[in-house]
């Protein structure tokens, strides 16, 4: 059953994702995966970013992989990607990895952004629960997202109905 999950997952992330990308898609590759494609299924106020800058803070195996599926990727805009230690202003980010589960650090970063238009991705259910856009989930099955609408359309982000339709919970 796990491994039907695996693979809906890949066929859904397969259509933008670069066939290098899965050599040997483990868990950090597959959220990777993920978060790319939430990126391409979002829309940005009031027009796309010239340059996307993906931001990733507290999960450096999560960068990485991040790394190998945007470097070379075709795209319209140039692609950045930043490692962030600690909370600091992040105007650039168009997207936000939050890789940690402490709720004390997930609401310093929360309050940091503001109301600006950053999809914030948490990579636990606890940062969903602290008001990410996006909760990746890893359950019994395999890996599930959660999406926060009302956070998405507070922060002026339009996410696609593909990805709502496909999520395991909306609120």
């Amino acid at each position: 059953m796990r491994r039907r999950c695996w693979l809906a997952a890949l066929c859904w992330l397969g259509l933008a994702a670069p066939a290098s990308a899965w050599a040997g898609p483990d868990e950090v590759q597959l959220k990777a995966a993920f978060i790319y494609r939430f990126a391409q299924l979002t829309e940005w106020p009031p027009a796309p970013p010239r340059e996307f800058t993906y931001c990733v803070a507290g999960n450096a195996p999560l960068q990485e992989a991040l790394r190998g599926l945007t470097q070379g990727a075709p795209g319209a805009a140039p692609v950045r990607l930043l490692y962030l230690s600690e909370p600091q202003a992040v105007p650039q980010c168009q997207l936000l990895v939050l890789g940690m589960t402490g709720r004390a650090e997930l609401q310093r970063w929360r309050e940091l952004l503001a109301d600006g238009p950053v999809l914030i991705v948490g990579d636990s259910a606890e940062s969903f629960r602290s008001g990410a856009v996006i909760g990746l989930v890893l359950e019994p099955n395999g890996l599930a997202f959660r999406i926060n609408q009302t956070e998405a359309k507070r922060r002026g982000l339009v996410l696609s109905y593909q990805m709502l339709k496909l999520a395991r919970e909306v609120k």
